[in-house]
């Protein structure tokens, strides 16, 4: 059996955003409980030279729905600023990333398949194929930023484990 664009892309980030939602969830409430504010949380690094939570989430959000939305328009570039978002919005931002990967169909996005899209930053251009960008790009830096969402709650001490960063895995019943 073949898979499809639909399954490595659509399929992928849904678990991930999925389990990402989860994961802050419990970190919010974690953070409430110990009385550690949102917006610091917001505004965490693991090391001095990362960019901040808030930069991860929105990564997360634009490496999946954005991904898609640059293979339809043939162009992909970095997020925008995150400057200003609080810890709801970003919680928002993954929630409607995967409600709107939940309304795409399958042919919808496996017609996306042998298009060529470039990845822009600044005067540099990397062109793709549709199918080499997701899997070489898009989703090796949507699992880096989403881990590292992850990472920063597990640092401040949020109760996470594999299992809440795994979400609902794809398993043969």
């Amino acid at each position: 059996m073949a898979i499809s664009l639909y399954d490595i892309s659509v399929r992928s980030y849904l678990q991930i955003l999925n389990s990402t939602s989860a994961v802050l969830a419990k970190g919010r409430e974690y953070c409430e409980a110990e009385g550690i504010d949102l917006a610091e949380v917001v505004e965490t690094r693991l090391r001095d030279d990362m960019l901040p939570f808030r930069f991860q989430v929105v990564s997360t959000a634009h490496h999946s729905l954005g991904a898609i939305e640059g293979c339809k328009a043939g162009e992909f570039s970095p997020p925008p600023a995150s400057d200003g978002m609080n810890y709801a919005s970003l919680a928002g931002l993954i929630g409607d990333a995967a409600e709107k990967l939940s309304a795409l169909s399958e042919d919808e996005v496996n017609a996306l398949e042998g298009g060529d899209m470039v990845f822009r930053l600044g005067n540099n251009a990397i062109p793709f194929r549709n199918e080499g960008f997701i899997q070489s790009f898009s989703l090796p830096n949507f699992y880096f930023h989403a881990t590292t969402t992850y990472d920063i709650l597990r640092h401040l001490g949020a109760p996470l484990g594999k299992r809440d960063f795994l979400g609902q895995m794809r398993v043969n019943m």
